[in-house]
């Protein structure tokens, strides 16, 4: 080692690293020819490890001490690490292996006594006030025509009445054949309706009718269902009219079921929905599954019935179709027309829910506009 100190090894220089021993109040004297020997070398290290080991971080501000005492840029094992230089050519591999194995060290120090940190939170009382007050979490909002939906579903179901629901591609039969629409019906043409396939045929449907079949079908009498959902037909998007809405429908079969119960329960509906002092007419109408059908109108809420752009100046909203269920209908579900009746009814969703809200555009719905849907934060 003495030749090797002679020959390789050059007087020792004020560097950084002997700055930074100074500031730390350490001894110079040993280190003087700290690189010209690979045991002082060693030593020095092996200091510094005992140091790191012993090291302990109860919060951040002393963790961030140990990163800028040994990591930091003007750190120890920088210092060290630039000390390389002045290591002889014979001892630089040895000398590179010990100090990279101190530095990876040192880093690993550092990692543990960070995770051990998080572990314990015990920087949270440090820095954090906890009196101070959270940050607000804003709250979500239902979608107005869940809104009108889950409304309409609560009124009847304090009449007794429950929840069905059904696939959105149908089949003809469930769609149009057991609901007494022949085959030369308009609804059946493909300008109003979306196929999926032909023959057979399968459509997205064109109302949640088809669910009441399906219940229908399977014979468990007597029947007192709604059924809501989304609804297809092929029409031109508009203000006042999309490719897709909403519906539901009301189904009821059992003995001795008159007009007389569907008027009843739909002017329930109409007070509960709409306030008591709303008027109500039965217009007379067709619809292929239900003998009698008739329109229900409310009167408009939006000019009192002196007529306005939404009543079209008729003082009248319409707002439901409905009738008693034809014999037809219950005979292609198995159901003897001669025992049992029933009535059925079905409304929009998106109609009612633009009155009460005041939305003047049909597409807003279905456009998920974040402006829009903020404004139903508080509705009910």
């Amino acid at each position: 080692m003495g030749a090797a100190r002679g020959a390789g090894f050059q007087p020792f220089r004020q560097t950084k690293l002997v700055t930074l021993l100074r500031q730390f109040h350490l001894s110079l004297t040993p280190l003087r020819f700290i690189f010209a020997a690979m045991e002082q070398l060693q030593d020095q290290i092996n200091m510094y490890r005992e140091e790191m080991q012993a090291y302990t971080a109860a919060d951040e501000k002393q963790l961030e001490e140990f990163r800028i005492r040994f990591l930091g840029t003007k750190g120890i094992v920088k210092g060290v690490m630039g000390e390389m230089k002045n290591v002889a050519a014979e001892n630089k591999k040895a000398a590179g292996q010990l100090l990279n194995e101190f530095k990876q060290f040192a880093e690993e120090r550092y990692e543990t006594l960070k995770a051990s940190l998080d572990v314990s939170g015990g920087s949270s009382s440090a820095w954090m006030d906890l009196s101070l007050p959270g940050d607000e979490i804003p709250m979500g909002a239902r979608h107005p025509v869940v809104l009108m939906r889950n409304r309409i579903i609560s009124i009847f179901q304090r009449l007794g009445f429950a929840v069905a629901e059904g696939p959105e591609i149908e089949d003809d039969w469930h769609n149009f054949g057991a609901l007494n629409l022949p085959p030369h019906h308009p609804a059946r043409d493909m300008q109003d309706t979306f196929y999926v396939q032909q023959n057979p045929d399968w459509v997205l449907r064109t109302h949640t009718s088809s669910v009441q079949i399906r219940e229908m079908e399977k014979g468990k009498l007597p029947i007192r269902m709604l059924m809501p959902g989304r609804v297809y037909r092929n029409e031109t998007v508009s203000a006042r009219s999309h490719c897709f809405f909403h519906q539901v429908e009301g189904l009821y079969i059992d003995e001795h079921v008159s007009f007389a119960d569907l008027k009843q329960t739909l002017y329930f509906f109409v007070k509960e929905m709409y306030g008591k002092d709303v008027k109500v007419r039965f217009r007379p109408s067709y619809f292929p599954f239900t003998e009698p059908s008739a329109e229900m109108d409310v009167s408009c809420f939006i000019c009192g019935g002196t007529g306005c752009h939404v009543c079209k100046k008729t003082g009248w909203v319409e707002i439901l179709g409905c009738g008693m269920v034809h014999p037809n209908v219950l005979s292609n579900c198995n159901i003897d027309p001669n025992k049992y009746s029933g009535f059925a009814f079905g409304m929009g969703i998106e109609r009612p829910a633009m009155l009460k809200y005041g939305v003047n555009d049909l597409r807003l719905f279905s456009e998920n506009d974040i402006r829009f849907l903020r404004q139903f934060t508080t509705a009910t």
